[in-house]
This record gives structure tokens, sequence and C-alpha cells, in this order.
């Protein structure tokens, strides 16, 4: 087969990368506006936090008296509330969201990952109201606390992840972006596509792309997402345990976690939907350089996002002694 040397890229080629452009844009729009109606987001999340505070109490109440009759309602009322509460802001869904809009992942994996971080953020709340209170019988005052230490200690998890991404990212731009020793851009007269028989892979499969996400990454997102302790389960799981009906509390606990998987996997659905449309709109008409130097630039971005959202969640991050946070 005969070969030619490789033409010069056009100089308009960069175009072909406008649905990358788009997708910063409109990330960068949802920062300013989260920015801007922040405040205001956090007093009606504390409004209705009370309103919620108070009807979870009414119906632990009503579970205590007749557990056969309220029981459900304390369920689907808890399973509600985990929906709707994730739908606020949190670290959470930054870390999901940034990792699949930026990395690579196939749907399966994406919806295992918001799971096991869900059901982790119920289990570590029950695990710690049994100890500090039915173990160690400390006070409600040393639970708060500890439960303040390990959302701190989620915040420091989304740093780590963060800086482990920018350096992920740094290292793949360094080898794309070598020089190579000698010439050798060639470029052959036959054009390979998916149904051209040449026996080449063009593309890596589905099999290959779950094998190379990293399991070091996707622990660290579960723990960073699940580490942190629902303040509406501490809630419910404290005044359960005042009132004698600590297992309806644990339960409570477990279908809050339920309602929350549901929504950030629907949110997980969402975000990688949207990037696989980008990818099918740019296809390969963009210089495959230019292609593997915006994807790892992006992923690179990606860390450096979840970098500042640490520091800013560190900083800001309060011990609540009463009442629950908004988020």
């Amino acid at each position: 087969m005969s070969i030619m040397p490789s033409a010069k890229p056009h100089s308009r080629r960069w175009l072909h990368l406008w649905p990358l452009a788009f997708f910063l844009l409109v990330c960068a729009g949802a920062l300013y506006s989260l920015w801007h109606y922040w405040p205001q987001i956090l007093i009606e999340s504390a409004m209705w936090q009370k309103s919620i505070n108070q009807q979870m109490s009414t119906l632990l109440r009503e579970v205590a008296e007749n557990p056969t009759r309220a029981g459900w309602s304390l369920l689907s009322f808890s399973f509600v509330y985990g929906v709707l509460h994730a739908l606020g802001p949190g670290h959470g869904k930054i870390v999901i969201t940034t990792w699949l809009a930026t990395h690579p992942s196939r749907l399966k994996s994406s919806l295992k990952l918001t799971f096991a971080a869900s059901l982790l953020q119920g289990v570590v709340a029950i695990g710690l109201v049994t100890v500090v209170l039915g173990i160690l019988a400390l006070p409600s005052r040393q639970l708060h606390m500890s439960s303040f230490w390990l959302e701190k200690g989620s915040y420091l998890l989304v740093g780590v992840l963060g800086v482990m991404l920018c350096g992920r990212a740094l290292g793949k731009l360094q080898r794309v972006l070598r020089k190579p020793k000698r010439f050798t851009s060639f470029t052959p007269h036959h054009v390979h596509d998916e149904k051209c028989g040449c026996g080449h892979q063009h593309l890596p499969t589905q099999e290959q792309l779950a094998a190379g996400e990293d399991w070091r990454a996707r622990m660290m997102i579960v723990l960073s997402m699940g580490m942190r302790p629902c303040s509406g389960a501490i809630m419910v799981l404290l005044f359960s345990k005042v009132i004698g009906v600590y297992s309806w509390g644990v339960l409570s606990t477990l279908a809050m976690a339920a309602g929350t998987s549901i929504t950030i996997s629907g949110l997980a659905f969402l975000v990688h939907g949207f990037r696989q449309l980008a990818v099918r709109i740019s296809g390969n008409k963009a210089p495959v350089l230019w292609r593997q130097v915006a994807w790892a630039t992006l992923a690179f971005a990606g860390g450096g996002i979840l970098v500042l959202a640490a520091v800013v969640m560190w900083l800001s991050a309060q011990p609540v002694m009463r009442g629950i946070r908004p988020f």
C-alpha cells in the first residue's frame, strides 16, 4: 500500500471542537448563577428544612404510639425527603457531575457509584449515632461534633481526589505533547472507519473503557460523597433514639438513602447523556492530537474545580450544635 506525507492540518479545524467550548460556557453560566442566587437558596432551604424537621418529629411520635399505622407513612415520607433533599446543592453532586463530565465512564458503572455513595451516607449516619449514643453513651453535642469532623474529612477527600485527577491529566498531557525523536508521520491513502475491515481497532471497546477506569478514583468518589452523614438522617436517628423507636429511625434513614440514590442517579444519567451527545456531535472531525489535548485539559479543569470546591467547603464548614444543616 502506497503512502504519502500527511497533509498540513487545516487552519480552521479548531472549529470542530465547538461542543467542548459550549460545555465550558454552560458550566461557567451555571457557576455564576449559583454564586448569584446562593444567599436566597440558603434562606429558602433553611425554611424548608425547618418544616421538614417538624413533620419528621410528628411522624416519629405517631410511630411511637402506633407503629403499624404510622410506620409506612414515615418510610414513604423519608423516601420523598431523600429525593427532594438531593435536589439541593451539595458536595456529592459536585463530585459526581465533575467526574462524569470530564472523564469517560460507562453508565452502568456511574450508577453503581451513585448507589454506593448514597448507601454509604446512610450507613455512616447509622453507625455514628449507634456508636456515640448507644455504645459510648455520649451527649448529643459529641454526636454533632463527630458529624462535623466526618464532614471535614469528606471535604479533604474531595481535595485529594481533585489533586489526583489533576496529576493524571498533566501526565497525559505530557505524554501527548512529547515530541517524537524523528519524523514518522505518514498518512495512508486508505481511510479508516468502523466498517473498513482492515483489522485495526480504531476506538476502545466498552470493556476496555470500563477496565481503564481507575478503581482508586472510584473509591475516592464513593468515600468523599458518602463519608459526610446526612443532617436529616442524624436528626431522625437522634430523635428516634430519645423517644425509644430507634429501629424505625434506622429504617427511615435507609429510605432516605434510597431516595437520594434515585435523584443522584438521575443526575448522573443526565450528565452522562450530555457528554455522549457532545462526543457524537464532535465525531472524529478534529485531529486526534487536538482531541486528546482537549479531553486531557478538560480533565485537568475538572480536578481543579474539585480542589477549589474542597477548599471553599473546608473553610466554610461550621459545627452545628442544634437543628440540621441546609444541605
